[in-house]
């Protein structure tokens, strides 16, 4: 009696008939609280409707009796009817208890909970939207509950709420959003094809600014992505291209760099999907903000550049990366190498760290090389600021990521062909900060020359690092002037002026190259390139000339071939100098690219190709045959002749008859139809019959052997190849004299060079005969 009293103002009937486990008795209960809840509305008894509420809820509602708590739950969702527009009043006392309903083991008693639920906020409609985010999670609960029949209730008040958002203007969105963000992270498939399915009202609300939001559930959009259900992904993909044409309808009110992260880390996704769809808003994000991405060109370079080698399956990918890697190389603009690092200008989030940024830890330690550096696109983007943002390019990132690509053996050629791009596009347009990472690439660039696939890339690229002005030497940039710092094991360091060496090697320097066109690193980069090949003697048979050929169409030739010849003049692997000195020779007399340097030489006309012989042919001399070659070359026929008398006290081996019987086929070529001719004049050309005579006479009778008397013997009138010494001296002679050339002198240095090759190869000899008996013993 004492609980029927507690009870009231319900009846002791209408209370049995709530506790009973009939269906119909329950109903029955509730429409007489729903006419005693509608006197007491009529009656304006507000303190009697929240007892009555009050009483379903504690008494009922949270009972631990299960046929209480159905008729609670019934009973809560009468008194909403009952109150009508009203029950807005009421809805925390109504919706509490109905919602702590949602967690019961009972699957009918969740489903009685959902049944009620739906009803009041049926009546309730627009005033239910203050409690909306207990209404979600409550939702998002049942979305996932394993009994169809209480999924289905939830998906009818789904889309009742749904409805209710939108029509209504009045949605908190800011107290949603940390929710939305919470639950976005779900694994339960029905919970995210639920966030999902919220996600799409929301954005289709054009009161509702979800864009604003965006960087908070953009992760979670993407890991929704890679769902194993295909509706979902299907769905989500909707999603995330709705919110792509949004961007592009209103790129001013985007939060471009908030978002950046999130995109550079899926990426480099390991789900196609995923990635594709990262990268294409990647794309957008480039073209759309233009500068404002440039803080996070590290990160987004190391989630492109792998991409730019895939193959045709991943084809759509390789071609969107591609199309990033462009966009973003040209925000990259001359007036990045004016701005000074050491100044923060910008208000955008800082870039990532390089843990951060880069998908793979070790990397903590990658177009048309005329890209264009039109910032046109920099201009669709205007900052929500009172303030002009000026955006910083941070260099030393972008080079670090470069730098860890182009030292990956393992990544694609594709990949390295777009860092070499990178590196020349950033020495092109912002040549006085790249020059101080130099240093650090310079082995890296140099060790990309024995890479046959990479389209020249790295030869443009070292020959714009040789001949930049920002390469000069500067105090605290460039290399060091002095020549007391040890060389590393890959690359050599060189004084920024060939004329401070030690004075122990000033003399062959006399002749080193100083053109306004060439840079400290010029001389540093032909070291280094003659180092290369020396160690590498397979890179110098297969590709040797090839890359001297085309670093003379990129860069001076004649600078070329005097740095060549002055450093093989100090040369100590005299073996080595002899073999480079053959190949630039063979060079010289026989590619089209030195066609120019060849006629300069051809007359010595001026002090330059006078100078240039005497430094080339210091360094021909450890070649006796080229030796001869260069003084055809230039026409100095009587010194040719003298060389070729003191081959008599050499040792002649089968590779010098070897490379006489090469040069004898290469005074048939067109190169040497000026030589041939000559023949004709016998009387102003006497030397130059007599030196090929002392071809001949080396010669074994072999094929050149006949090939060369066949010539001589085309020689008109042989009895007048005796010099005279009357009469007027011959063309030769007062070219020669004109030339202010020492041939004493340089006759003297070839046999001081010969000398030196003999005495090693009497010292290789004595090595291979110790080391003979060594077996033996």
């Amino acid at each position: 009696m004492n609980a029927e009293r507690d009870l009231s103002p319900l009846t002791p009937g209408v209370v049995r008939a709530l506790t009973d486990k009939l269906y119909e008795k329950r109903k029955v209960a509730a429409l007489e609280i729903e006419k005693l809840v509608r006197e007491f509305v009529a009656q304006n008894n507000t303190s009697q409707i929240k007892h009555v509420i009050q009483i379903l809820s504690q008494e009922f509602a949270l009972s631990q009796h299960p046929h209480s708590r159905k008729g609670g739950l019934i009973g809560l969702a009468a008194c909403s009817i009952a109150l009508g527009k009203d029950s807005g009043l009421y809805l925390k006392e109504l919706i509490e208890p109905v919602l702590t309903c949602f967690n019961d083991a009972d699957s009918r008693l969740r489903y009685y909970a959902c049944e009620a639920l739906y009803n009041i906020v049926k009546v309730a409609r627009g005033s239910v939207l203050p409690h909306f985010n207990v209404l979600f999670d409550g939702l998002s609960k049942l979305a996932a509950d394993p009994d169809p029949n209480v999924k289905s209730g939830s998906e009818l008040l789904d889309r009742l709420l749904k409805d209710i958002v939108t029509e209504s203007n009045q949605f908190d969105l800011v107290s949603f959003i940390p929710l939305l963000r919470e639950r976005i992270y779900s694994n339960n498939q029905y919970a995210r094809q639920f966030i999902i399915s919220w996600i799409l009202v929301l954005e289709s609300v054009p009161d509702i600014n979800l864009l604003d939001y965006l960087p908070e559930i953009l992760d979670g959009l993407f890991q929704i992505l890679g769902d194993n259900s295909k509706e979902i992904r299907k769905m989500c993909e909707v999603a995330l291209g709705e919110f792509l044409k949004e961007i592009k309808k209103n790129p001013s009110s985007v939060k471009f760099a908030e978002m950046a992260n999130i995109l550079v880390i899926h990426c480099q996704a390991a789900d196609d999907l995923i990635q594709l769809t990262a990268m294409c808003w990647m794309r957008e994000f480039i073209q759309l903000a233009g500068r404002v991405m440039l803080p996070y060109s590290s990160g987004i370079l190391t989630a492109v550049l792998p991409c730019l080698s895939y193959d045709d399956r991943k084809k759509n990918i390789k071609e969107v990366a591609n199309v990033c890697n462009q966009s973003l190389m040209k925000l990259v603009i001359p007036e990045d190498d004016e701005m000074d690092e050491t100044k923060p200008s910008m208000t955008i989030p800082a870039e990532p760290t390089s843990e951060e940024s880069l998908s793979k830890p070790e990397a903590v330690t990658t177009g048309s090389l005329d890209a264009s550096g039109d910032s046109s696109n920099s201009g669709v983007f205007t900052v929500t600021s009172c303030e002009r943002i000026q955006v910083t390019l941070n260099l030393d990132g972008i080079v670090q990521v470069l730098d860890y690509h182009l030292s990956d053996t393992s990544i694609g050629m594709m990949t390295r062909i777009a860092v070499l791009k990178w590196l020349y596009h950033l020495y092109i347009k912002t040549p006085r900060k790249m020059f101080r990472h130099t240093d650090s690439l310079f082995p890296i660039l140099l060790r990309t020359l024995s890479d046959e696939s990479d389209e020249l890339k790295d030869l443009e690229l070292l020959a714009e690092i040789a001949s930049s002005p920002a390469g000069q030497t500067e105090e605290g940039h460039g290399p060091s002037d002095g020549s007391d710092v040890r060389p590393g094991p890959v690359e050599l360091h060189v004084p920024a002026r060939a004329g401070q060496l030690s004075s122990s090697s000033t003399k062959g320097l006399e002749c080193s190259p100083s053109t306004p066109t060439m840079n400290s690193y010029f001389y540093k980069f032909m070291i280094n390139l003659l180092k290369r090949f020396s160690s590498e003697r397979k890179l110098l048979e297969t590709r040797g000339a090839f890359i001297i050929r085309q670093l003379c169409l990129l860069l001076n030739a004649e600078n070329i071939f005097h740095s060549m010849a002055d450093i093989l003049l100090r040369e100590e692997d005299l073996k080595f100098a002899s073999t480079m000195v053959h190949t630039l020779n063979t060079i010289l007399l026989t590619s089209s690219e030195l066609f120019q340097l060849r006629n300069q030489l051809k007359d010595l006309k001026t002090p330059e190709s006078r100078n240039l012989f005497c430094c080339l042919y210091r360094s021909w001399c450890h070649n006796p045959v080229t030796t001869v070659s260069l003084c055809f070359l230039t026409q100095n026929y009587k010194h040719a002749y003298d060389l070729i008398q003191k081959f008599g006290e050499l040792e002649v081996t089968v590779d010098f008859l070897t490379e006489v019987d090469k040069l004898v086929q290469l005074i048939e070529c067109p190169i040497f139809t000026y030589l041939r001719l000559q023949l004709l004049d016998v009387k102003n050309n006497p030397y130059l019959i007599k030196a090929l005579y002392g071809l001949l006479m080396l010669l074994p009778q072999s094929s050149a052997f006949q090939l060369l008397s066949h010539r001589l013997q085309c020689v008109p009138n042989p009895e007048l190849m005796q010099t005279t010494d009357n009469t007027k001296p011959s063309t030769s002679f007062k070219r020669t004299a004109a030339s202010n050339i020492d041939y004493t002198e340089l006759l003297q240095h070839f046999e001081k060079v010969q000398n030196k090759h003999l005495e090693a190869r009497h010292q290789r000899a004595g090595r291979a005969e110790q080391l003979d008996r060594r077996v033996v013993l």
